[in-house]
């Protein structure tokens, strides 16, 4: 192989799976009798691991919490996976990588299973819009970078 072609920026995804999915409705069948007004809180977080070298493993963690006052209507977690083949990136691309561009792969993937158990369970549906998964990292990375200033 020539120094150009292994110089050369790859990606590719290899696998994208559910690896823990949880819907709890505990106040069933009482809550389908009151009135819809629920207070809906909705959690992100991402997590990357390498496998072996240039094999990432991607986590999407969303959490869909929803009550109406005091009662919990349900609660809906999903970590979404993803199995990553990325090569000869510098560090800063193969982080905004790994914590931006992966995430917004597989964010569809969990919001179509979280509104699916969703509707399983009987409740409205529920479409979670678009997430800009670049502004959260460039908002982490200024975090970051502010932090470091301060020490």
């Amino acid at each position: 192989m020539s120094e150009e072609k292994k110089k050369q920026e790859f990606f590719e995804i290899q696998r994208i799976y559910i690896k823990d999915a949880s819907f709890e409705a505990p106040n069933t069948p009482n809550v389908f009798h009151i009135n819809w007004t629920p207070d809906i809180k909705f959690n992100l977080n991402t997590s990357a691991k390498k496998i072996e070298k240039d094999i990432f493993e991607i986590i999407l963690k969303v959490r869909v919490v929803v009550k109406i006052k005091e009662d919990l209507i349900f609660l809906c977690d999903i970590d979404q996976a993803g199995i990553f083949f990325i090569a000869n990136l510098n560090k800063k691309r193969l982080n905004h990588c790994l914590y931006s561009y992966c995430p917004n792969i597989l964010f569809p993937y969990a919001r179509a299973c979280i509104s699916n158990l969703i509707s399983y369970g009987s409740f409205p549906q529920m479409n979670l819009g678009p997430v800009n998964f670049d502004a959260l990292y460039h908002d982490h990375v200024k975090l970051e970078e502010k932090n470091i200033n301060k020490k």
